[in-house]
């Protein structure tokens, strides 16, 4: 039997009402995963730890290449300990809540569970995407937020609305870029069975976007723009907050990008589904 065929003719409730569904829904979810960590807070405390002390070896690295210069690529220090800053802001918001959901895509088709997922009248991607909320990452969030408001004040950002509000925008989008090729490479497990090596390996790749677009040239930097955008992902929206772009091209190479891929990404979802054959079967 095809188990997607039991989910397929389902038409997902619209509308204001089908959103405060989705809402409460995750809010349940949310609830969960806060009783999950709580009855492991050693653990909790230490993993905040650990992501704390490799985010501060990382701005600590930043300064001493700074003391040698004064600018690398046309990024003084401070503008790159806020890239840096704001890249960590967007993997650990990927973290806390992507990331052990899509980890754990494969061992949900292996062992079978993918299956109770498909008949439950809720979208079925959403479950896969959004069940448990890694809740330290968060935390970790907050400190990157920290270092980024510290920055722009030895930057002395002249902000206002118009500029606060394009820069989370594109945050926003950032983050579902982030989300949909990650969700992307997931998707291999119903082909290959076990794909969390390739998600950890996504995931590593994306110290990348700490780095100033223009530090890279020729094919690499071609193919972390257009193929793995990560160097968009992080610059475009701190170019915007510092005052550095240039042209208005690359947010609309960003913004086209996040339609690009989560539209890909939902394209190899339904397809994996078609001829998803269930455990039981």
């Amino acid at each position: 039997m095809n188990a997607a065929q039991e989910i397929l003719p389902t038409v997902p409730q619209r509308g204001p009402k089908g959103l405060l569904r989705y809402l409460s829904l995750y809010g349940a979810l949310v609830r969960n995963s806060v009783v999950r960590e709580m009855q492991f807070k050693v653990t909790f405390l230490l993993w905040i730890l650990v992501e704390l002390m490799w985010f501060a070896l990382q701005l600590t690295f930043m300064s001493v290449l700074y003391t040698k210069t004064a600018s690398i690529a046309g990024w003084t220090k401070w503008e790159v300990i806020m890239l840096a800053a704001f890249s960590n802001l967007v993997q650990e918001l990927f973290t806390g809540i992507f990331l052990t959901n899509l980890t754990e895509l494969s061992e949900l088709i292996r062992s079978g569970k993918l299956d109770f997922m498909l008949l439950m009248p809720v979208n079925p991607r959403f479950l896969v995407s959004f069940r448990k909320v890694d809740l330290g990452a968060f935390v970790n969030a907050g400190c990157a937020i920290g270092v980024m408001v510290y920055a722009g004040q030895h930057l002395h950002l002249d902000l206002n609305l118009a500029r606060i509000a394009g820069f989370a925008s594109l945050a926003a989008v950032s983050l579902l870029i982030h989300y949909s090729l990650a969700f992307m490479l997931g998707s291999i497990a119903f082909w290959t069975v076990r794909a969390q090596g390739v998600i950890w390996g996504y995931y590593n790749l994306f110290n990348i976007a700490r780095l100033p677009a223009e530090a890279f040239k020729g094919a690499f930097k071609i193919a972390f723009t257009f193929g793995l955008p990560m160097l968009l992902v992080s610059n475009v929206p701190v170019k915007v907050l510092v005052s550095k772009l240039d042209s208005p091209t690359t947010v609309l190479q960003l913004c086209g990008m996040s339609l690009v891929v989560f539209v890909l990404s939902e394209w190899i979802w339904r397809t994996a589904l078609r001829q998803y054959t269930s455990a039981s079967a």
